[in-house]
């Protein structure tokens, strides 16, 4: 096959029930600095589909075009010579209404395109997909790939808790967290079984985790091995912590191993500070002043339900100038 010639450009497709949506939007806006109220995104910013809990697919654009027309002329000049081919025109949730095509259409265009491809087509077991998707007035034709939800892969562990986050929620919370793993040290000091450890680890990102209850260090240390994963759990308190990190992930203790007390709350944000720059805070009661004695500002946030469930996610950042001193955080 001759060389495929991308344009840098990269169509997202979604799928996501609507209680998920605040959740999604978040991981949106972390990884493409915006998010949309529809179900397709387009980006420069190469994103693995199986990173995402909710990205359904991408398409690696070789071109785009006005017309359907000038898409088929295009994909004359395509030469798979020995491998072989797909095209297809994926269903896709929230298009406008503009840019709805019936079913027995798209297969007529899957035909025109497949029939000017130089090559040898194969519907079963192609060496390569190509995907075609109308978005904002334009066409646009590349190399397709459909996500792995390597996520639901997770869903049983040796250890696990009722309220414990649930895979999805974690591997967004993860992305959030870290959008780039490149060169980004990551620590969970508040790990408990290690739900978001697995995620984050399955994907690359360089975390270690740390929790002061010993049946959850070792739950968590189990929960990783099981899933063929490499990662450091250590025994202590964020109190302890002497590293630097890029950004820290605090799930709020509240489960029935763990309970933390607003004080102990405020505790260990305030030992948050000399540790990470960053901080994404789960949270299940508000705690918008706590963050902010603790020296951090709320940059983004969100709801992630899980049925009845609600819980707030929180993106921070350090404040150049605390509102407290260490000393004025002891006598609160």
């Amino acid at each position: 096959m001759k060389p495929l010639s991308p344009t840098g450009g990269f169509i997202y497709t979604y799928a996501y029930h609507q209680d998920e949506k605040d959740l999604c939007q978040l991981e949106m806006r972390a990884f493409f600095g915006e998010d949309t109220g529809g179900k397709v995104i387009k980006s420069n910013r190469a994103i693995a589909p199986g990173r995402s809990p909710f990205i359904k697919e991408r398409i690696e654009l070789l071109f785009e075009e006005a017309e359907f027309a000038d898409i088929v002329k295009r994909s004359g000049g395509l030469d798979m010579e020995d491998s072989t081919f797909k095209v297809i025109f994926p269903k896709i949730n929230g298009l406008d209404a503009a840019e709805q095509v019936d079913f027995d259409e798209k297969r007529d265009m899957e035909r025109q395109i497949g029939f000017v491809i130089k090559g040898k087509a194969d519907v079963h077991n192609p060496d390569i997909i190509f995907g075609l998707i109308p978005y904002d007035g334009r066409w646009h034709f590349g190399i397709y790939q459909l996500s792995e939800s390597v996520w639901f892969k997770h869903q049983q562990k040796p250890r696990e808790y009722s309220t414990a986050l649930s895979t999805k929620t974690a591997r967004a919370i993860a992305n959030i967290a870290v959008p780039d793993p490149k060169g980004v040290k990551a620590i969970d000091p508040c790990c408990g079984i290690g739900t978001v450890l697995v995620e984050a680890l399955s994907m690359g990102i360089d975390i270690v985790g740390r929790d002061i209850n010993p049946l959850v260090v070792d739950g968590s240390r189990e929960n990783i091995a099981h899933f063929g994963l490499s990662g450091s759990v250590d025994l202590g308190a964020i109190a302890d912590i002497t590293e630097q990190y890029d950004v820290a992930i605090i799930d709020m203790p509240y489960n029935l191993y763990t309970h933390a007390t607003p004080d102990e709350q405020q505790e260990i944000l305030k030992h948050a500070l000399p540790v990470t720059k960053k901080l994404l805070v789960v949270t299940i009661e508000p705690i918008d002043h706590m963050i902010e004695q603790a020296g951090f500002t709320i940059i983004d946030r969100c709801i992630a339900k899980k049925s009845l469930f609600l819980r707030e996610i929180l993106v921070c950042e350090k404040m150049e100038m605390p509102l407290f001193s260490g000393h004025e955080l002891q006598q609160a």
